[in-house]
């Protein structure tokens, strides 16, 4: 009873945020006869739409406040279009309601797109945009946030909570002192690494292939300053779509050496570099599992569990290079891996 009211609740406060949205475009932006066609979101409480009005093609972003805050994105595309990067350009925007009103980059995002012929070119679109991108010092009107040791271990506990807690009913016991000693490795690895503008949701979902032949870029209102490597391991083990190992340390690789030109960077062997990327990949994937039994516990939102079998693969992968990580790979291995197995097998049947 208590939910189907509380459904109920978010339904009106649905179509009042529709019917403000609207108001809004009418009368902030002089667009009418409008047409909104609801576009995929993320995994945030954003919405987005394509909104065609007077033979032209916008998107809108709602983002409703206080959850949600339009500012950063705003500030963060300036600065990015200022140094020759594609972000959308922002039309109109009203901070106190969370809209915006921006450029339609279109349908073709790096996730649509990619293929084995077309691959090694659109990644080093990539990695060239990543590399002017993470040289951004300045964002004015706001200031970007430090990724910090203590913020990986705020995701590390988010993870036991989600994870372990609420999505598997699973307690770690005996284990949880050596895993939290793995996960210590990973942080103190994370952050002695050169700390950099970070994005943060860097891979193809949010990654546009535009006729230009440049990579738009979105998403990226949640940026930090943070480890060189958290970007490019975001973009090349991609929890939406894999490609072979060998393909991605080769690209990896020819990333480290493009910074060192670029003195980005500091200087450090191949196998130090990969180390530092093997690690961050290991940091961030457990936070993506915690994204997605977040999203399906608390906003029943199950289909980002068809995630979790590649998301696991990586862990697994890496964590059994490394003996340092034993633990952990024992973890993911004979706990985690099987527990999720069912209930993303549950899911699947549900569906």
């Amino acid at each position: 009873m208590e939910s189907a009211q509380s459904l109920k609740i978010a339904e009106s406060n649905l179509i009042e945020r529709r019917q403000a949205l609207e108001d809004w475009l009418k009368s902030a932006c002089g667009l009418y006869d409008i047409s909104l066609q609801p576009m995929p979101g993320d995994a945030s409480l954003r919405r987005y739409f394509r909104l065609q009005a007077q033979e032209r093609s916008f998107v809108v972003m709602d983002a409703p406040p206080p959850q949600e805050n339009v500012r950063p994105f705003a500030a963060i595309s300036r600065a990015l279009r200022g140094m020759g990067l594609q972000t959308p350009e922002i039309f109109q925007a009203d901070n106190e309601q969370g809209f915006l009103l921006l450029t339609d980059f279109g349908d073709a995002t790096y996730l649509r797109t990619l293929h084995a012929g077309n691959a090694g070119v659109l990644y080093q679109r990539a990695l060239d945009a990543l590399a002017v991108l993470q040289s951004c010092r300045l964002v004015s009107g706001h200031a970007i946030p430090p990724f910090t040791a203590d913020f990986m271990w705020k995701e590390w506990a988010w993870h036991k909570e989600w994870v372990m807690e609420k999505l598997l009913g699973l307690a770690l016991g005996h284990a949880e002192s050596a895993l939290d000693a793995c996960y210590r490795h990973i942080v103190e690895t994370a952050s002695a690494q050169p700390q950099v503008f970070m994005h943060r949701d860097y891979h193809s979902a949010n990654l546009m292939v535009l006729e230009s032949g440049e990579t738009g870029i979105l998403d990226f209102q949640d940026a930090f300053i943070g480890p060189v490597t958290y970007d490019l391991v975001s973009l090349l083990r991609d929890c939406y779509i894999d490609w072979p190992d060998a393909q991605v340390q080769t690209l990896a690789l020819c990333y480290a050496e493009k910074l060192q030109a670029l003195d980005a960077t500091t200087r450090v062997s191949r196998q130090d570099f990969l180390y530092w990327f093997d690690l961050m990949g290991l940091q961030r994937h457990l936070k993506a599992l915690l994204t997605f039994a977040r999203k399906h516990v608390r906003d029943h939102q199950p289909r980002y569990l068809e995630f979790v079998p590649r998301t696991m693969h990586y862990l697994l992968n890496v964590s059994q290079r490394y003996p340092e990580l034993s633990a952990l790979h024992v973890y993911l291995r004979d706990t985690l891996k099987p527990a999720l197995s069912k209930v993303v097998k549950s899911s699947r049947v549900i569906k």
